[in-house]
């Protein structure tokens, strides 16, 4: 639970910041596809098509990174030289500099393929995350979150069926923390893009935080074989 609270607070400040400086850019939601759902089936309605298409690419971008993410998780699974996890945050990493660096340029030219490759990069964060903790956290978009909150906030008045208080509570602050974190990145965001004119440079800060969190990640696993390793040693040397 500690590694899911310490991944989810990071990656959902991560998406609230793309998510708020893609909207001030773009117009359009760059970290979930349900708005886009709608207004895709909406064109099919009015028998537009082809100006749905465009929706259809932005889902698909969104479903692609997330099949990406969980595509080189398991094909690298095996190779104990890797840690699995650290190629699609890398991958993003790069994307969402990537972006940061062309969107200013080719901004009235590539709009929307600037939208695909936030929504690609954003895939690839909720599904790695959510492969990480077990379907535990998911930090992308806050209407399923929203909804576990309230199921589990019920859970508390009734006892008797629910009598595991200590984990449904490790539940709701999980959720709640995730919630803040994508909000107070969501302000982070919003103040870098207008009050400091960082505009879509903004991405690179969202991709410095990533790259810190690997480094940590790497660095704390390090100290932990060093002290599995020093411990044996240990028990070695009184044999």
């Amino acid at each position: 639970m500690k590694d899911n609270l310490r991944l989810a607070i990071v990656l959902s400040f991560v998406a609230g910041i793309v998510n708020v400086t893609g909207f001030l850019f773009l117009k359009q939601l760059t970290t979930n596809v349900t708005g886009h759902f709608a207004l895709f089936i909406n064109d099919v309605a009015n028998l537009e098509f082809w100006h749905g298409t465009i929706y259809f690419l932005y889902i698909f971008s969104f479903l692609f990174g997330s099949f990406a993410s969980s595509f080189l998780i398991e094909f690298f699974r095996n190779n104990n030289r890797i840690n699995v996890y650290v190629i699609p945050v890398i991958i993003e990493s790069l994307i969402l500099i990537f972006v940061a660096i062309i969107a200013s340029i080719y901004l009235t030219t590539f709009p929307d393929l600037i939208a695909c490759l936030l929504l690609f990069a954003m895939g690839l964060q909720n599904s790695y995350v959510t492969k990480v903790s077990d379907a535990v956290v998911r930090t992308t978009h806050l209407t399923g979150l929203f909804t576990d909150l309230g199921i589990e906030l019920s859970y508390l008045f009734f006892k008797k069926e629910y009598p595991n208080r200590k984990k449904i509570k490790a539940s709701i602050r999980l959720r709640v923390y995730i919630i803040s974190f994508f909000f107070l990145g969501g302000l982070l965001g919003g103040f870098a893009y207008s009050e400091l004119n960082f505009e879509m440079y903004t991405l690179i800060l969202a991709a410095v935080i990533l790259i810190l969190n690997l480094l940590f990640d790497g660095m704390r696993i390090k100290v932990k074989k060093l002290r599995n390793y020093n411990y044996r040693r240990k028990i070695a040397y009184k044999k």
